[in-house]
């Protein structure tokens, strides 16, 4: 009896898969299955053509699709499974997911790209002609004097449908081998609990305030003609928009080279222009500040997203970084930006009505006001809310677990006061002197960056980098809230160099290493491993020594280049491994503690960083947000003494508190 069906499907649709998700994408009325490729077990891949009128799945499929006894697996299962369903019946927890197993064992996303990866011979590669013919016969085409049609069928192409047939079966052969190197290191059970905890958030999705989106979409008309006007009379430019008009246009009237008008770069390119005494200048950057607010780009993407019942679904990408945190997807919740206005729900209405005069006359900068109100365009049902719960400084509380800091212990098991508890041990200032309307409360912004930006080895690079500098502090002095910080946390700074040599000896040596709480360091063949205390493993591809700074060996390996976005090798240390203990631990908090409120029966509509939205209902003595803080604060069995303490709020849309 077969064991495993492995699967690749292609699909049409006239829906935009980049720009609308896969719910979207399969609930258009004109999607469909085009190639159903299989194989059972060892046996040769057969691919089946469902654009042949009549045709269906052969029986011996359709009772496998089915079957609990038999493993269904994809490259991104997650696609096929929901394309499937539309369908076919084929229940979740039957399936697995390679891309998962594959970004678990420290590999990037991408089935052509884990193929050269892994280093497979030319016939095991993903067909590069696969995109091409992909957008031939899965999307739709601009008709043609001698092409008429919409959609390239079949009959219109015959010769490269052939080709198609046999790159749709190319695929199942790549991800039958890749499966079968990753089967060395398998997936963890828990971990394929989450993976189905998160299909099933993501298919739930979360309910869009489409009037929000609507309104804040043809703000940004009317207020982008007017800033655009208004640079136009400024410049004189016939298009201020353009980069490279402006920039010529600003080098000229100040004498001044600009090298960048990117986003980031605008404030301090702001900030020079007027202290040289280029107010024109300074002015006209400010109104391409204006237009470069990224969340109208949000709210485009809400609205290209929605389904048919004004729910967004697949805004989370399981295991998206290399600690198994999870990465944001179509309207990236990750990066939203903040509110801090106080009347919320004013601004809310005046957006929804379209008032622009009158959020002039209250708010001033339209723009931002619009941009302020992104989260709140994320609502619960009707007769519910949302429990926003997020976990206290978990990092923060983590790093003190692993490296046995005990006095920040005491801290987060009594008052949680970390940052002027760190600028009293720093200082040696009593602590109930670090309290506004005392001098000493100044102390507390230092301790505050210093929690921020020093806790991975960092230095005065990142402390400038965390902000210092605009936060008032003199570069002078950054040296010695460094040195003080790592003075007051040395078994945080023992941490990071006892991990580092355990890295550095296991690698070159072949010694495992057992640190504290059950992290482990080893290495095989292929990897240098670390093991969690939760069980889990992070990955470290093809490791090797090299020298590095001042002499020192350094650990690299095989991995994605964040800079360059290349596989290469990439270089750690002590304090970056820590780091990524550190997060992955965190991450093993979160995604328990989800599992729980899951389990128990909380609808989850998506999560940011360590905070999770709940869909209760109003007024439910069961289903609500003091009992969801509870099931958060229950430390793992794995950490039975690590101290976890969350807080949240319950509102009729998401904000931040």
């Amino acid at each position: 009896m077969a064991r495993n069906l492995s699967i690749d499907i292609e699909t049409y649709s006239s829906v935009s898969l980049p720009d609308c998700g896969l719910y979207k994408y399969v609930q258009s009325p004109d999607f469909e299955i085009l190639l159903f490729a299989y194989s059972f077990d060892d046996e040769p891949v057969e691919v089946v053509d469902l654009t042949q009128k009549g045709r269906t799945l052969p029986q011996r499929v359709l009772w496998a699709l089915q079957d609990p006894t038999v493993k269904k697996t994809a490259y991104n299962a997650a696609f096929e499974w929901y394309c499937i369903n539309k369908f076919f019946v084929s229940p979740l927890e039957q399936w697995e997911c390679t891309m998962v197993h594959g970004l678990y064992a420290g590999y990037p996303a991408g089935l052509g790209l884990v193929a050269r990866v892994m280093g497979f011979p030319e016939d095991k590669k993903k067909d590069t002609a696969g995109k091409a013919l992909i957008k031939k016969f899965c999307v739709p085409r601009k008709p043609t004097k001698n092409k008429p049609y919409t959609r390239t069928l079949p009959k219109h192409e015959p010769e490269q449908w052939e080709l198609f047939i046999e790159y749709c079966r190319q695929d199942v052969v790549v991800e039958k081998a890749i499966k079968e190197r990753l089967d060395k290191y398998p997936l963890p059970e828990q971990e394929q609990c989450y993976w189905i905890m998160d299909q099933a958030i993501n298919s739930r999705g979360v309910q869009i305030d489409t009037g929000l989106v609507n309104g804040a979409m043809a703000i940004d008309d009317i207020m982008t003609a007017e800033l655009v006007n208004a640079l136009r009379e400024l410049t004189g430019l016939d298009n201020p928009n353009s980069p490279a008009q402006l920039k010529n246009w600003l080098e000229q009237g100040t004498g001044k080279p600009v090298p960048s008008l990117n986003k980031a770069d605008l404030p301090d390119l702001i900030e020079a222009m007027e202290a040289e005494g280029h107010p024109e200048a300074a002015k006209v950057l400010c109104i391409r500040q204006e237009l470069a607010k990224t969340s109208i780009k949000k709210y485009r993407a809400m609205h290209n997203a929605v389904c048919f019942d004004n729910r967004v679904r697949g805004l989370l990408q399981f295991y998206g970084a290399k600690t198994g945190r999870w990465a944001g997807r179509l309207i990236q919740v990750h990066n939203l930006p903040r509110n801090y206005l106080e009347t919320l729900d004013v601004a809310r209405d005046l957006v929804k009505t379209q008032n622009v005069d009158m959020l002039k006359v209250i708010y001033g900068n339209v723009p931002d006001t619009v941009s302020q109100l992104i989260r709140t365009a994320f609502v619960p049902s009707e007769g519910c809310q949302f429990a926003i719960a997020d976990y206290s400084a978990i990092e923060a509380r983590v790093i003190a677990w692993l490296s046995g800091e005990q006095w920040r212990m005491d801290v987060f098991r009594t008052h949680g006061k970390i940052y002027e508890a760190s600028a009293s041990a720093m200082f040696g200032v009593p602590l109930e002197k670090i309290k506004k309307g005392n001098p000493e409360y100044a102390l507390r912004q230092k301790g505050k960056i210093a929690e921020l930006a020093l806790g991975y080895q960092g230095s005065k690079g990142a402390l400038i980098q965390m902000g210092a500098l605009k936060m008032g502090l003199d570069e002078e002095e950054l040296p010695d809230i460094v040195r003080r910080w790592r003075d007051a946390n040395r078994r945080i700074v023992d941490f990071w160099y006892t991990v580092e040599n355990a890295a550095l000896g296991c690698v070159e040596f072949g010694e495992p290493c057992l640190l504290q709480h059950g992290i482990i360091i080893s290495r095989d063949t292929h990897y240098l491993l670390i093991t969690l205390p939760s069980g889990r493993q992070l990955f470290y591809t093809n490791p090797v020594i090299v020298p590095g700074d001042m002499g020192r060996k350094q650990v690299q390996f095989e991995g994605l280049n964040q800079t360059t976005k290349k596989w290469e090798y990439v270089p750690t240390y002590g304090g970056k491994l820590v780091e990524n203990i550190v997060q992955a631990v965190a991450r093993d908090c979160l995604a328990e503690a989800m599992y729980k409120l899951h389990c128990a029966g909380y609808k989850i509509c998506f999560h940011v960083h360590d905070e999770v939205i709940l869909e209760i209902p109003e007024d439910d003595s069961v289903y609500n947000l003091d009992n969801a803080i509870k099931i958060m604060c229950e430390p793992p069995a794995w950490a039975p003494d690590l101290p976890l303490n969350a807080d949240g709020f319950t509102s009729d849309y998401y904000k931040k508190d």
